[in-house]
């Protein structure tokens, strides 16, 4: 079978063979990564919708706030991911080519939208009755939604976008998820390397990119074991 690259541009694995015969234009680590962003975004909105107003500067005294400068407006950049978008709004074709001028970041509603617009419409499938953007990254987190969504060749375009979104959202809040060294050699360049993330499946290898579950490594440290104690028998 011929290799094929994974169709998302940040990514630069090959897609396995069991992934090209399923008809897969996404390798499997990337449809699991949108599944974390879009069950990461609902925590994200609340921590936004905490962060709406500036920070001010003042003393307290005598029970009241004395301010140096008059209270600032909310910020412009949480408002932006915040505001609201219509089922009509911001449409594109799906390789992500923009049919109405677009400036600056869409609100996460915008993002979200889209994607559920392009599936939805395609497969005649009922939408989520609530446009909130935690019913919509609910919605495209399911598994037939994003399942069909990893076969269509505009899938890395979806991918890159949400991959976009969620890291200006996380600059936003300054809240990622927590990266963990793993004490085990890599199974397959036996470094040192393993690097696990909150919420992710994969365990990835800094130095050579292989990707492996939780069930592979246990595998392969019980494969280490075993050839150590043959070697001290």
């Amino acid at each position: 079978m011929t290799t094929t690259s994974c169709a998302a541009e940040s990514c630069t694995r090959a897609l396995r063979d069991t992934e090209q015969a399923t008809g897969q234009t996404l390798c499997t680590p990337c449809v699991d990564v949108i599944g974390v962003w879009l069950r990461e975004l609902p925590l994200q909105i609340t921590v936004l919708e905490g962060s709406r107003q500036r920070e001010t500067t003042g003393t307290s005294g005598g029970g009241r706030t004395v301010y140096r400068t008059a209270p600032l407006p909310g910020r412009d950049d949480v408002l932006n991911l915040l505001g609201p978008a219509a089922w009509s709004d911001g449409v594109r074709d799906p390789h992500g080519d923009a049919t109405e001028d677009q400036h600056g970041q869409l609100p996460i509603a915008g993002v979200l939208i889209h994607w559920v617009r392009v599936i939805s419409e395609d497969r005649r499938w009922n939408p989520p009755v609530s446009l909130t953007p935690q019913s919509l990254a609910a919605w495209l987190a399911d598994g037939r939604p994003l399942d069909w969504a990893s076969r269509q060749d505009w899938a890395g375009v979806m991918h890159d976008e949400l991959r976009d979104l969620m890291r200006t959202v996380r600059d936003t809040t300054c809240l990622r998820p927590r990266r963990r060294a793993i004490a085990q050699p890599c199974p397959r360049c036996d470094s040192l390397a393993l690097v696990a993330t909150d919420h992710q499946i994969y365990t990835e290898c800094g130095t050579c990119g292989s990707m492996y579950t939780r069930e592979e490594l246990a595998l392969a440290a019980r494969i280490t074991y075993a050839a150590l104690d043959a070697d001290a028998a």
